[in-house]
């Protein structure tokens, strides 16, 4: 029997050990079928919910409840008209998150402010200017640093609040150390804090709303547990936003206890100490917060800051025709787009969907997504239509004016073979191509293939941050700031949005697509053919936006066509209407749709900005001796000048400017410059010229101003002025406000170039000082070797060209020329060096002390610039102190 078992025993262990390993084999096998099935059958999608449809708890979208009668506002004293329109934001430091969300509101509601380390003891800011008050509203990033100011300092804050009208906007912030209750020193109010929050509410009867839409109760949690409410019973504070306790929240010590609406914001009406204030018990990352923010900076500065409410918005949908299979609409499809049209127009009067084609792609779908094309052509008179390119390329890679004028005619040949209109006047360019950095050809051929009025992009000046995305006007064409809405052309199902679907609902309910419509006036929003399919995100986007922003805010949504909606563009920012060119090449993405055929490199390095009749002539003829250093080609004009940054020549774009210099054969070593000395005194020159020319050096020349002026009038004698030949040089530096124009204009140009201060001031506002070099217009006449050897060590030049040896000073010209072989020179034309009768005594008297003050104020700034005297500086300073 033993011996049996023996041999039974390892029979059983093999089959056990089979069976084992069979299962195994089995699961194995199951896991990898399941991995499969699970891997190619179709997924499970998030259901795309329903717009928005109410407004909160219930109801149907609409003016939400009526707003009861206001309490009388207390007088504002009449003295608020004394201020500048400018907010002063007191920050925790440059980076703090707070700080920048302020700053970013005010910068897209096109406000004016300051900003400032908020001090703990002292140094408070220069609050007035004589009797004229600086700030119209002071916010406090952190609101103890307001209650915590040293006496003298908030003695001061407080005075001028009083005296101005300025109100103060604050912010309580509460941390893990913060005290769950305390009364806030100084004021009859009570802060308990660190607090889980839900069920908000606006307040219908607080004083300062104007955009924000009382709504219903809103129900669920407030973001974060750090909140702070406030508790008075002073009648000068008006809950704004109400809240209720989360139920697992401890109990609020004190009479709270029996409110069920905690107040998160708070309007004091200034009852207590004559300041109006707003206090928020949270920083800006709740939305609504946002929203009763830009409320409050418009009541607490009289409206002098406040957002209108008429808001104009323009949904471009771009590439019809265009893109692969499986992304395009299908006839049920564009049935749903003219059904929430139809819906949109209810509520957004005279919506209209602005339909983008590229005719070359039409029928190149799917057969279902060819019906959808017919569909489309077959409603083209419910929407409106705008041109791509026939073939969606980008027009910067048309070098040919002709060519690219070929391919519109080829999309509008399409359009008037398939009844779509043609007269809208708007373009857009693929990838915006073309129209930022701009792209010459395109704008002629859209002018003479469309006649296009208007286009759009969001590069102008740059795509971010968009709050900085402006509008402007380039040959006749109207260019407005476009704006992105999260939707792309890879953006087609609900469920896999970037970052997932809460993100979409997010930016709609509050985030970046609502304040977009908020802050800014006009809105066009791009999207694109594949966002109309599939989940059709983009009719779920704007018709719960639409629906949000009317369940929110009071704004009076409207569409207008592109034409009417720039002329409104333009008459709200008439300041827009003129560009601001800056440098493709400082942008990846402007050099990446810039003409391959362009280069920075022919933009020049340095300038010569003048003033006039100092020299500058001469430094150009000497500085175009040296080997490594090349002038701009002369203007038909204006000569060697060409006057870019300060006349119409500006508006013909930087191609036109570019133009007048050559391609440098080492682009490291070759400088090219130009000189027109009409820059020095302009208000527009220093701010154009730093825009394109970050990093260019400025060169000016100052020599005395009385002196410069007699040579001005000298010039126009000589040039024929009639009114330099009228009038004595005495009567036109000393005429008064009551003679004729002519003669007026003729004394500017004398007297105001010579303002030497207050036009550095303005070139150092836009460049630092380590790229301006001031040039003694004394030294270069006697001594022109020693200035071109600063002028090189400034610039950085080689090889070093000694000067001493290329200049020869010529006696007949009585100026220094280039010396030739044979003791020969080569000198300036007649006019320059021009000789003429000493200025009489009564003239110089005058103008030196006329300009006193002037050169006063020019010694102080080169000195804290580091710069030396120039040696005509220290004279006219010793004759004034022994006058």
């Amino acid at each position: 029997m033993l011996q049996l078992w023996k041999v039974v025993r390892p029979a059983r262990q093999l089959e056990l050990h089979r069976l084992i390993l069979l299962l195994i084999a089995f699961s194995l096998g199951s896991m990898g079928f399941l991995a499969y099935y699970v891997s190619t059958s179709p997924k499970a999608k998030e259901p795309l919910p329903l717009p928005l449809g109410d407004c909160s708890s219930g109801g149907a979208a609409g003016p939400g409840p009526a707003r009861p009668p206001v309490p009388p506002r207390p007088p504002r004293p009449p003295e608020t008209a004394r201020t500048e329109p400018v907010v002063l934001v007191f920050v925790e430091s440059a980076y703090s998150q707070l700080g920048q969300e302020i700053v970013a509101i005010l910068e897209s509601s096109r406000f004016r402010y300051s900003t400032e380390l908020a001090p703990g003891r002292g140094d408070m800011p220069t609050l007035t200017d004589n009797t004229h008050g600086r700030y119209v509203l002071v916010i406090y990033e952190n609101l103890l640093k307001y209650v915590n100011l040293d006496a003298w300092s908030r003695e001061l804050l407080d005075r001028y609040c009083v005296e101005y009208g300025v109100g103060i906007i604050g912010f309580f912030r509460a941390h893990e150390h913060s005290l769950l209750s305390a009364q806030l020193k100084g004021f009859p109010l009570f802060l308990h804090s660190n607090l889980g929050l839900r069920d908000y509410q606006v307040n219908p009867s607080a004083p300062l709303l104007h955009l924000t839409r009382p709504s219903r109760l809103e129900p669920g949690p407030l973001p974060g547990d750090d909140w702070t409410i406030f508790q008075s019973n002073h009648s000068t504070y008006e809950p704004v936003l109400l809240a209720s306790l989360r139920p697992a929240e401890p109990a609020v010590p004190g009479p709270v206890l029996r409110r069920a609406r905690l107040p998160t914001v708070v309007q004091d009406l200034g009852l207590h100490d004559g300041i109006q204030r707003v206090l928020f018990g949270h920083g800006l990352s709740f939305w609504l917060h946002k929203l009763i923010f830009v409320d409050a900076v418009a009541y607490l500065t009289g409206k002098r800051l406040c957002l209108d409410l008429d808001r104009y918005i323009l949904v471009d949908i771009d590439d019809i025709f265009v893109g692969k299979e499986g992304t395009r609409m299908k006839v049920a499809d564009v049935e749903a787009l003219l059904t929430t049209q139809n819906k949109l127009r209810t509520l957004v009067p005279n919506f209209t969907f602005n339909l983008g084609f590229s005719g070359k792609f039409y029928h190149t779908g799917t057969e279902e997504e060819d019906a959808g094309d017919d569909m489309l052509l077959k409603h083209r008179k419910e929407f409106w239509w705008f041109p791509h390119m026939w073939s969606h390329m980008q027009p910067h890679l048309f070098h040919n004016r002709s060519v690219l004028a070929d391919q519109m005619r080829l999309n509008k040949q399409f359009a008037l073979e398939h009844g779509i209109p043609t007269d809208l006047g708007y373009a857009v360019a693929p990838h915006h191509s073309g129209v930022y950095p701009i792209h010459t050809q395109l704008y002629e051929a859209w002018k003479s293939v469309w006649g296009i009025q208007v286009t759009s992009t969001e590069e102008y000046p740059h795509l971010r941050p968009a709050r900085y995305r402006r509008g402007f006007i380039h040959n006749g064409i109207m260019v407005l700031p476009r704006q992105t809405c999260g939707l792309f052309t890879h953006t087609i199902f609900y469920n896999e949005y970037p970052g997932g679907s809460r993100e979409l609902d997010r930016s709609i309910r509050g985030g970046e697509l609502f304040l977009t419509v908020l802050l800014n006036p006009i809105s066009i929003f791009m999207t694109h053919l594949s966002n109309y399919g599939n989940d059709r995100l983009g009719l779920y986007t704007f018709e719960s936006l639409v629906r949000f922003l009317q369940c929110w805010t009071r704004l009076r949504l409207q569409t207008l066509p592109p034409v009417p909606l720039a002329q409104k563009y333009f008459e709200l920012f008439p300041q827009e209407r003129s560009p601001l060119w800056q440098n493709p090449c400082d942008d990846k993405r402007h050099k990446d749709i810039w003409s391959k055929e362009k280069t920075c490199d022919r933009l020049p390095k340095f300038l010569i900005v003048g003033p006039q009749k100092t020299g500058t002539t001469a430094i150009h003829f000497f500085l175009s001796l040296h080997p490594a250093v090349t002038s701009s080609f002369p203007s038909p004009s204006t000569f060697e000048e060409i006057q870019f940054f300060n006349s119409p020549n500006y508006h013909k774009g930087i191609d036109w400017y570019m133009d007048f210099f050559p391609v440098p054969s080492n682009a490291s070593t070759d400088f090219l410059f130009e000189k027109s000395a009409t820059y020095f005194d302009s208000e527009v020159v220093p701010r154009r010229g730093a825009a394109l020319l970050p990093r260019a050096k400025i060169i000016t020349v100052l020599t005395n101003p009385a002196d410069r002026a007699y040579s001005w009038y000298q010039h126009q004698r000589a040039h024929g002025d009639p009114v330099a030949l009228n009038y004595t040089f005495y009567q036109v530096i000393s005429a008064s406000s009551q003679t004729p124009l002519a003669l007026r204009s003729l004394q500017n140009r004398c007297l105001v170039p010579g303002y030497y201060s207050t036009h550095l001031q303005r070139w150092l506002t836009y460049y630092p000082s380590g790229q301006l070099l001031i040039v003694d217009g004394q030294e270069l006449r006697t001594n022109p070797a020693a200035s071109m050897e600063s002028i090189q060590k400034f610039l950085g030049i080689t090889p070093f060209l000694n000067y001493t040896r290329t200049l020869r000073f010529d006696d007949d010209k009585g100026f220094w020329c280039q010396g030739l072989e044979g003791g020969k020179t080569r000198c300036l034309g007649r006019s320059k060096g021009r000789r003429y009768p000493d200025m009489d005594t009564e003239s110089r008297l005058f103008l030196t002390d006329f300009f006193r003050n002037h050169n006063l104020e020019l010694s102080k700034l080169l000195s804290r610039l580091g710069q030396p005297v120039p040696s005509w500086l220290r004279e006219e300073l010793q004759h004034s102190s022994l006058g």
